[in-house]
């Protein structure tokens, strides 16, 4: 498709300060009538600070924003919405409470006679959906169709509404490969009506499957923008990651990997990870790499019960195993490092030493506490061993630097002498020097026979550490890289799905 002589939206320079970090740096952007735009970037990249300062939701420190080479200043997501912008996002932000008519009418309900006209609201809610490609009945309630269902009800509702720029925040997350193919055709529908359409996904084959156009951010600034039939997926993931496909040396481990600990086979969970086959040995490093939302998590999460799988099986030493949740996962020994320590991680008003013994005592049984003289013991222990800073153990952990609480949690987990440790991003957040011990760290475990999975998105630290790397894309898993293939460059085309050129 050629883009039109002027575009529909623009925004020229900007800008947005927070206390202590720039979040957009002169940010330009340009959608075309007729385009479907992808937004695209890795966490921190500032995809929702722009999609916040178009519509109003945050105010921006600089730059200006044309609509139809007017420029407006929109005071609130409801105000863009009258101007012509409106925004759908990954959770349906409808009332599942009422019928599907009366949300995509709401506050502009059809009257007569000074009451609610409910057979005109069905009436037209038919003919308005019909136009997206679904049939259904306008009277039922909204949360009896599917999320598919209610993400176009919500599309409906907000070009009924705005009609010019259409921003699809994440809306394909949730949805199965049919309902994102209808959730597609109903975008093509609105492009061939002239809308301009704003697509944001962390699904490269998705942003090349609808796209026309995509704007790369990386920390708060605009990296690329490229024509998709003239860029290849291979350019794009280097723009988001901002990095070149260089070469890497790599160490090799000196012992081999002993007998196969853990295996699976056909094992994964709907909606969140397709069914996959994995061998982890003892006294090797796995690594899971992919961009956000290619399922590295998902796939943690699975195997520790924290989002259980629902298809496929699991061995554990060659015998049938359950891990239905994380109680069951600890019992046969297996511990989970999460992405988000601060969230799903640490226990912020708790002491150092109640979160380092914490997994322990769970699985010792609440019935059996540990005692304070033993808790100290364990304690002091791992901050010798892991090299905690901290004042005293009784401090909460949450006055720790962010090294020295990813520290603690991994002490919380060493205590309970695991067979497997999972770690997700075990390095996010955190400063140079916890980087190096965390990685030092890794490799002993390795040595003394331990299993690790480790998923990260630095794909300089899985070449330093794993043994063996699970590259996903899509939330499945799409090529197992092993020894002197394990690069930067192999990694990076892996994620793209491009071959490497001859």
């Amino acid at each position: 498709m050629e883009q039109m002589a002027e575009p529909v939206l623009q925004a020229t320079g900007v800008s947005k300060y927070f206390p202590g970090a720039i979040a957009l740096d002169e940010v330009d952007l340009r959608l075309y009538p007729g385009e479907v735009h992808a937004l695209l970037g890795e966490n921190g990249a500032g995809k929702s600070t722009l999609i916040k300062c178009l519509t109003g939701a945050y105010a921006r420190d600089g730059g200006a924003i044309l609509l139809e080479g007017v420029e407006i200043d929109p005071r609130d997501p409801l105000d863009s919405q009258r101007l012509g912008i409106g925004t759908v996002y990954q959770e349906v932000n409808l009332l599942p409470n009422l019928t599907v008519a009366e949300n995509l009418f709401l506050g502009r309900q059809p009257t007569r006679f000074g009451f609610v006209d409910h057979r005109r609201m069905k009436r037209d809610s038919a003919r308005i959906l019909a136009e997206y490609g679904l049939e259904i009945d306008p009277g039922r309630l909204l949360s009896s169709f599917s999320i598919a269902v209610q993400q176009i009800v919500a599309i409906a509702r907000a070009v009924e509404m705005s009609g010019k720029v259409l921003i699809l925040d994440e809306p394909t997350a949730s949805l199965d490969r049919e309902e994102v193919e209808l959730m597609f055709s109903v975008v093509r529908r609105l492009t061939a009506r002239g809308l301009a359409v704003v697509f944001i996904t962390h699904f490269l084959d998705q942003v090349f499957a609808l796209c026309d156009r995509a704007t790369i951010l990386r920390n708060g600034r605009v990296v690329g923008s490229r024509l998709l039939r003239e860029a290849g997926q291979t350019e794009i993931v280097t723009l988001m990651l901002g990095r070149q496909l260089e070469a890497a040396t790599r160490t090799p481990h000196e012992a081999e990997p002993g007998e196969v600990l853990l295996s699976f086979a056909g094992f994964g969970r709907r909606g969140a990870i397709e069914p996959f086959d994995m061998t982890i040995r003892s006294g090797e490093v796995v690594g899971l790499a992919g961009l956000l939302g290619s399922g590295r998590s998902e796939t943690c999460a699975a195997i520790f019960g924290a989002a259980p799988a629902d298809r496929g099986e699991a061995r554990l030493r060659g015998l049938p195993v359950r891990l239905g949740d994380p109680r069951e996962a600890v019992g046969h020994g297996l511990a989970f490092c999460p992405e988000d320590r601060k969230i799903d991680g640490i226990v912020g008003d708790l002491s150092v030493r109640e979160n380092i013994v914490l997994a322990l005592q769970a699985r010792q049984g609440w019935a059996k506490p540990i005692s304070r003289a033993r808790a100290q013991e364990i304690a002091e222990g791992y901050v010798k061993a892991l090299d905690i800073r901290l004042a005293h153990l009784d401090m909460p952990i949450r006055l720790l630097s962010g090294g020295n609480q990813q520290k603690a949690l991994l002490a919380r987990w060493l205590a309970t002498e695991p067979a497997l440790l999972i770690l997700d991003e075990p390095t996010r957040g955190i400063d140079v020097g916890a980087h190096a011990e965390i990685l030092n760290l890794i490799e002993r475990l390795r040595a003394r026979g331990m299993a690790l999975l480790v998923a990260s998105s630095e794909m300089e630290e899985l070449v330093a550490c794993a043994g063996r790397v699970i590259v996903l894309r899509d939330r499945r898993q799409v090529e197992e890289l092993t020894g002197a293939d394990i690069s930067p460059d192999a990694i990076v085309r892996a994620i793209a799905g491009e071959e490497e050129a001859a």
